[in-house]
Parts: structure tokens; C-alpha cells; sequence
């Protein structure tokens, strides 16, 4: 993975990016198209301090434009005035993990921590629910890139 070079001043440390991932709910894909057209989505997703894991509709454009090209970048940000802006940046390949559609049906050992993260976060218990439409995918990053204009403690301008 390449380190992050440029904003150092407003980098959040590797405890603060994990804790960050961790409290957020949503995230936004973005996803290439054959004819070269950029799509982008929220979607749910869990972290793991290695993977950013997406649990993603089989039968959806984001999971066919990914099966064509795995390569992704996903935000999650928060923070509604400019001084609290904050936020990771993924960049890296999205590959499908376990059975697809997910049924449940078969143990897939790395799926276990994952989806008791996943199911723990969303609310659903510690069980991870599997509708056999949804599948994962685990983005490894290439790339990983944050900020926290906390930091900055007022100094920037409007």
C-alpha cells in the first residue's frame, strides 16, 4: 500500500482512521462502466484495520461493473461544516469473497469476523442475516488516504 504523502497536517493516525471506519455507516462506491461512465453508490460496509469489506446486491450494476473491472475507490466522510470535515479515502481492487449470492449455506471461515462486525454495526445481533442476494467483496487498499480538518484548529478560511 502507498503511504499517504500530501496533508500529513490533517492525516488522522492509524487509531483514529480505524475508529473512524468503524463509527460510520455508510460509504460511496465508485465504479467504472464498460463505456468508461463513472457510477457511484452508498452502500454499507465494514472495516476490518486491513480490508474494507462491501456486502453488495449480486444482481446490481455496481457488483457487474466490478466483475469487468475490480478496481474501485470508495469514500467514507462526515462533517457538515468546513472545519469539521473529515473522512477515508480506499482506492484498490474489489474481489468477491465466499459463495455468491451469500446463502449462508456454506462456512467460509474469513467471512466470520467480518460478518459478526457487519451484523454488530447494523444492528442485527451477532448474527450475520443472508437473503441470497447479496455477496461480499473485500477492497484491499492500493491507496488509503485521510483527513481531519479538526486538526486545523479554525485556521482555514471560508
Amino acid at each position: 500500500m502507498r503511504e499517504q504523502r500530501h496533508g500529513r497536517r490533517i492525516m488522522m493516525t492509524p487509531e483514529e482512521r480505524d475508529a473512524f471506519l468503524g463509527a460510520q455507516r455508510t460509504c460511496r462506491v465508485a465504479t467504472v462502466s464498460a463505456d468508461g461512465r463513472p457510477h457511484v453508490t452508498p452502500l454499507w460496509f465494514a472495516w476490518d484495520g486491513s480490508a474494507l469489506w462491501l456486502y453488495s446486491i449480486v444482481r446490481s450494476r455496481r457488483w457487474a461493473e466490478l466483475r469487468a473491472d475490480p478496481r474501485v475507490a470508495v469514500v467514507v466522510d462526515a462533517g457538515e461544516e468546513y472545519g469539521e470535515l473529515c473522512g477515508v479515502e480506499v482506492t484498490g481492487s474489489a474481489l468477491p469473497v465466499g459463495e455468491a449470492p451469500r446463502t449462508g449455506a456454506e462456512p467460509v471461515p474469513e467471512l466470520e469476523t467480518v460478518e459478526k462486525t457487519f451484523a454488530l454495526k447494523y444492528g442485527f445481533g451477532e448474527r450475520m442475516f443472508h437473503d441470497g442476494r447479496h455477496a461480499w467483496l473485500r477492497i484491499r487498499p492500493e491507496t488509503l488516504t485521510s483527513w481531519d480538518f479538526r486538526r486545523l484548529g479554525g485556521e482555514f478560511r471560508r
